[in-house]
């Protein structure tokens, strides 16, 4: 039997092959990394894989499918799930939808993955499978073997003789991606605590902000149609575009995000997060879309933004609402077009211009000066009366039987 297993070189996933090895008769492992921007956890990867069992390793780079397919969209709906970017979100469908398709190459038959069973990423890895080969059958070792904690898991790499590069003091559960990097266990797991920020080897992307530098930095980001496309006046491609900013972003003390968050399985879960690139990002297109779009636009699509983070934390990408919704943002950002400076000092993005040249704001219209007539103070006052009969009537009517309300 032919067993496909999303493999990170990770704990989880490294275990997991011995594992295989001794609960199914015969299996041929073959491991799948997906690079969504992880590159250094690439390095060694596939003599890690065959050591520890497997026949092979595909490492397939997917990133630039991973920022047009999967961030940009995101980034254009504003979505987030309870203030937070979505780094691990949405990076797991465009992973399992790669493993599907070497499943389809391999001839396999299972799909193996080592999340948690406590955690949303299995939601994801198996919807994601169910919405593009639901033939495909599952293997979950988190929600079957005896193993129950990773105290326990790095016992078990350690009888088998499994490469790992954790230790017992050092063992946070991080997920690192292009967009993102996540923190969670240890210390973390009380709320109590305050991260460890200015701790060596705690931040990877960035600094916390009391050691960012004394001098604010500005960086201007062009959009076309709500998708960034330069960076102070150069043209870059999405990948480039983000890892430059990370840089940027993260020697500016720029996107640190620490939230007790409510999982799709229903715990409260402490998490840390290092969003640099992606928080500058998120702020420079909302500034973007207040010049750009209507009142009632804008408000309806903080709505849809909601729903679009919430399915995509949960795992449902390839479901006929998400991409419903993706027809309604992409219509908003016809005329998200324009330029925002942005400024940055110790962990703060401060605004510093905006341009649009399908720009609503009418400076003739707002200033308190002359007009030009397009605005008629004394209309003012029969829409008020118009808008406030309501209130009046009733307020009448308290009246009339004595009331004061």
């Amino acid at each position: 039997m032919k067993i496909i297993l999303a493999y990170s070189g990770g704990l989880d996933t490294s275990v997991i092959i011995p594992w295989l090895k001794e609960n199914y008769e015969n299996p041929e492992i073959i491991c799948v990394a997906g690079n969504v921007g992880q590159d250094a956890e690439i390095d060694g990867l596939e003599e890690r894989a065959k050591k520890t069992g497997a026949s092979k390793l595909y490492i397939e780079d997917i990133q630039d499918e991973f920022v047009n397919d999967f961030i940009f969209p995101s980034l254009k709906a504003g979505a987030k799930y309870e203030g937070y970017l979505l780094g691990t979100s949405f990076a797991r469908p465009p992973i399992a939808k790669r493993i599907v398709e070497i499943a389809r190459k391999e001839g396999a038959e299972y799909i193996c993955h080592g999340c948690t069973g406590k955690g949303n990423d299995q939601v994801r890895f198996e919807l994601t499978i169910k919405a593009l080969a639901p033939d495909l059958k599952i293997i979950a070792p988190w929600r079957v073997w005896d193993i129950k904690s990773r105290e326990q898991e790095i016992e078990y790499a350690e009888s088998h003789n499994v490469p790992i590069k954790i230790n017992r003091e050092t063992n946070y559960s991080k997920d690192m991606n292009l967009w993102h990097l996540s923190h969670e266990g240890l210390d973390l797991e009380d709320p109590a605590n305050e991260p460890l920020y200015n701790k060596e080897g705690f931040l990877e992307l960035g600094v916390s902000p009391e050691h960012a530098p004394d001098k604010p930095e500005y960086v201007t980001i062009g959009f076309e149609k709500g998708i960034p496309v330069s960076l102070n006046g150069v043209k870059k491609d999405g990948v480039s575009l983000i890892k430059e900013l990370n840089v940027i972003g993260g020697r500016n003390g720029v996107g640190l995000y620490d939230v007790v968050e409510n999982r799709l399985v229903g715990m409260k879960s402490r998490g840390v997060y290092e969003t640099p690139g992606g928080t500058i990002l998120y702020q420079a297109h909302e500034v973007l879309e207040t010049l750009c779009l209507d009142k009632e636009t804008s408000h309806f699509k903080e709505i849809a933004a909601q729903k679009y983070g919430e399915l995509t934390y949960n795992g449902q990408w390839y479901s006929p609402l998400r991409s419903a919704l993706d027809a309604f943002v992409d219509d908003t950002q016809q005329t998200v077009t324009g330029e925002v400076k942005l400024k940055l000092y110790k962990g703060n993005i401060i605004n510093a211009g905006v341009t649009s040249p399908y720009s609503l704001y009418s400076e003739t219209i707002a200033s308190f000066g002359d007009d030009g007539g397009a605005y008629n103070q004394a209309d003012a006052g029969g829409f008020i009366n118009l808008f406030g009969l309501s209130i009046k009537v009733k307020a009448l009517q308290s009246l009339a039987v004595g009331g004061t309300k």
